[in-house]
């Protein structure tokens, strides 16, 4: 199940469109559904863990580095998406969180098609 990264990358997407639907319930001022895509979406962040430890236990001995470096930027992903929505749930700024988000997703998301379990673009 784990030789290829279906399920992480199943987890992973999934999570991302619970974070849109997240945000965009909150801005129609829907609190009740907001909290309950949240706590969804926390149940979805011990997935892409499991689902990335799993595969970072399984394959890291080929580069442990590298791994190891998208294994940190993925946990820096998962906190800063909860970080937004706890800020924007309370109505603080959460602009910084925003930035570090979108530098670590696309740092991330970049090193997992680069390691060899990656996708092959060619």
């Amino acid at each position: 199940m784990f030789e290829t990264t279906h399920a992480h990358i199943a987890t992973w997407v999934i999570g991302l469109l619970l974070f849109v639907v997240a945000l965009f319930l909150h801005k129609s001022g829907n609190k009740k559904a907001t909290k309950i895509v949240h706590m969804v979406l926390r149940l979805f962040y011990l997935l892409i863990i499991a689902t990335g430890a799993i595969l970072f236990a399984k394959h890291s001995s080929t580069d442990a580095m590298l791994y190891g470096m998208k294994f940190l930027g993925g946990l820096v992903v998962i906190a800063m998406m909860e970080m937004i929505l706890v800020k924007v749930t309370k109505g603080k700024k959460a602009g910084v969180f925003w930035v570090i988000f979108i530098i670590a997703l696309i740092a991330t998301f970049l090193l997992g098609v680069k390691l060899p379990i990656g996708w092959s673009w060619f």
